[in-house]
């Protein structure tokens, strides 16, 4: 099994159990949770081919099983099932458990807009940096978005992707070469800011936040929808 496998599953492998305890239940949501992934998971993987064919970030596949469709690993496309799903069931468990826990709306208000804009500058200032530009004007848009339809996920997110952001740092930090000899995940540092958090560039942690909370996003969509809707499902 390759290191980048492996990673994948250690990952899945917990929430994925913990789905079925008893008083969440978290796994009466799954056809609007992985649905959801997969939505999402489409969009990411073209730009994930896009940038892989431009040099934009590649693999070393030392630490791959060989396996390749369109260019990426398959541990690559199992990246964008088994790390959401794992990320979303610490989201949704921390608002089962702590349903009164969020940041106060006004706060989170003036969090959302600045960010938003922040970042948007960023972008826009960065105009040659592939990874920069496209991942901070999708995020912005998100956060924008999100600021003007008054999403009520947001101010619960900004606390869960904190907690996120420990099992994240872990994971990619692996990834992209601490620990191990050589970066699983290399990055073309002409494509992004030349700024790492550890091994991890800072553009990573965006591009986790907009897949993420893209996926919450439809998945809050699907639970207000008659598509999936089932009056028996207890809230989460």
């Amino acid at each position: 099994m390759s290191l980048y496998l492996l990673l994948n599953l250690a990952s899945f492998s917990i929430p994925f159990l913990y789905s079925f305890e008893k008083r969440m239940h978290y796994i009466q949501w799954w056809k609007e949770v992985f649905i959801s992934i997969v939505i999402v998971a489409t969009f990411f993987i073209i730009w994930d081919i896009i940038f892989t064919m431009d040099g934009v970030w590649g693999f070393n596949e030392d630490y791959l099983i060989g396996i390749t469709i369109f260019s990426l690993p398959i541990e690559e496309w199992l990246f964008f099932i088994c790390i959401p799903y794992a990320s979303i069931f610490i989201h949704y468990a921390f608002q089962y458990f702590f349903p009164k826990t969020h940041v106060p709306v006004k706060i989170s208000n003036i969090i959302t807009i600045s960010l938003a804009v922040l970042l948007f500058i960023v972008a826009i200032v960065n105009f040659d940096k592939a990874y920069t530009l496209y991942n901070y004007i999708i995020l912005s848009s998100v956060l924008f978005y999100s600021f003007f339809t008054k999403n009520k996920q947001l101010p619960i997110f900004y606390i869960t992707f904190l907690i996120i952001l420990i099992p994240f740092f872990i994971v990619n930090g692996i990834l992209t070469g601490s620990f191990i000899e050589e970066p699983v995940v290399w990055y073309n540092n002409s494509e992004n800011l030349g700024i790492r958090i550890g091994t991890i560039p800072i553009e990573d942690a965006g591009y986790a936040f907009t897949m993420l909370f893209g996926s919450i996003l439809i998945i809050e969509k699907f639970k207000k929808s008659s598509l999936f809707f089932n009056k028996h499902k207890t809230r989460v």
